[in-house]
């Protein structure tokens, strides 16, 4: 049977018994719904992670015993920073979920012309970002991951592109022929830009490119936001990341 991994926002201590915060012992008890006596992986997002066992747990709380940290780390080779146009609801979320599962390092969650959603700002943003920040860990929980990938706070996509320049920055779109180019090595950080529900705005495309993006394609075929970010991650670990060290 697999081991249940759960994430711990507080530094862990080997060899030590520790309460869990109130977050993973919620998830322990009312999710897991596990017993004293229990097995348990916990990381706690700075790398390798810890063999525990569950000495106590009830509605207020749980009591672990964390024993020596085990270095074992499951990230890519490949750097990959994911600037995405922000989708509505349940597309968003799931491009997130399944980015953290391809090996995505940083997600930059961006605000272009044909976002559909309204961020209100204050917390309401916030609120949206912890949100997504909770997808992240459980993500991380269900793929093994000991680092968590950084989700930084939502801006406008102009914001993002006054920023520096990418070492070597892609941008989906149709309006190329231009595939996936080759990649040196040592592999340079790949910032990965893709757009909206409806795609960037000509003008945004145009402000890409003087900011250092190229224009790559996926094939003829029009993809949903959704799908364009996940199909370029998993072509990207296939030809430089995971796949391509593993021969």
């Amino acid at each position: 049977m697999r081991i249940p991994r759960v994430f711990v926002d507080t530094p862990l201590l080997p060899e030590a018994q520790a309460d869990l915060p109130d977050e993973a012992a919620h998830h322990v008890h009312s999710v897991l719904r596990l017993r004293p006596g229990a097995e348990l992986l916990l990381f706690d997002g700075r790398g390798g992670e810890y063999p525990a066992r569950l000495l106590s747990v009830h509605r207020k709380g749980a009591r672990v015993e964390v024993n020596a940290q085990r270095a074992i780390e499951r990230e890519s080779p490949l750097a990959v920073t994911l600037v995405q146009g922000i989708s509505r609801g349940e597309r968003m979320d799931y491009t997130l979920q399944k980015a953290v599962e391809l090996g995505v390092t940083r997600i930059v969650p961006v605000v272009a012309e044909r976002t559909v959603i309204n961020l209100r700002g204050g917390e309401h943003t916030e609120r949206r970002l912890e949100h997504w920040r909770r997808i992240v860990i459980a993500a991380c929980e269900q793929c093994g991951r000991n680092h968590l990938p950084e989700v930084v706070q939502p801006m406008l996509l102009p914001a993002w592109l006054a920023g520096p320049r990418p070492a070597c920055g892609l941008l989906l779109a149709l309006s190329t022929r231009n595939g996936l180019p080759p990649l040196a090595r040592p592999l340079p950080a790949i910032t990965l830009l893709v757009g909206p529900e409806g795609g960037f705005a000509a003008h945004e495309l145009e402000a890409a490119g003087k900011a250092g993006y190229q224009t790559v394609t996926l094939g003829p075929r029009t993809l949903r936001t959704e799908t364009a970010a996940l199909a370029a991650l998993a072509a990207l670990q296939a030809l430089y990341g995971d796949l391509a060290t593993a021969t």
